[in-house]
């Protein structure tokens, strides 16, 4: 399984909304970077990503998982972006912010901290072990609610 960060700037899409979105999700739309979307195109059902607040707030805000695979964007008609659909599945604890992580000299090359402007992003296993421990979650205990809900 794979792990993933999700930017978003909270007053366009917070994780609030993203909870009040339930089992089904929504689309992660919007996205016209050929890395990100790349990024996206990559993505497995299940896969887990962590909910960043970018602008205001800049941290770790919760988990969400991937609840359909990349498909065309609805924002537009450019066959050329897609888009996976996410759902959230907890909160964080404590809240990482970006100040901690670059605080953390194990994180020093997650690309939160190297490619700040890339909204969807890789997680390394060791990386995503750091931040769930700095927020409060055991990185191993990470259970969808929707677990037998299909997508």
């Amino acid at each position: 399984m794979a792990r993933w960060l999700f930017k978003s700037e909270p007053f366009k899409w917070s994780f609030e909304q993203m909870k009040a979105a339930g089992a089904r999700g929504t689309q992660w739309d919007g996205v016209r970077n050929y890395l990100a979307r790349n990024n996206m195109r990559a993505m497995q059902l299940g896969d887990l990503g962590f909910f960043y607040h970018s602008n205001e707030g800049l941290e770790v805000v919760g988990v969400v998982e991937v609840c359909a695979l990349a498909h065309q964007d609805t924002t537009t008609d450019d066959p050329r972006w897609q888009c996976v659909d996410v759902r959230a599945v907890r909160d964080m604890p404590r809240p990482v912010t970006l100040a901690a992580i670059k605080a953390e000299p194990s994180l020093a090359g997650m690309s939160l901290v190297t490619s700040m402007r890339l909204s969807v992003q890789p997680v390394t296993d060791e990386e995503w072990a750091i931040v769930c421990r700095m927020g409060g979650l055991d990185p191993l205990d990470i259970v969808s609610p929707y677990a037998d809900v299909t997508s």
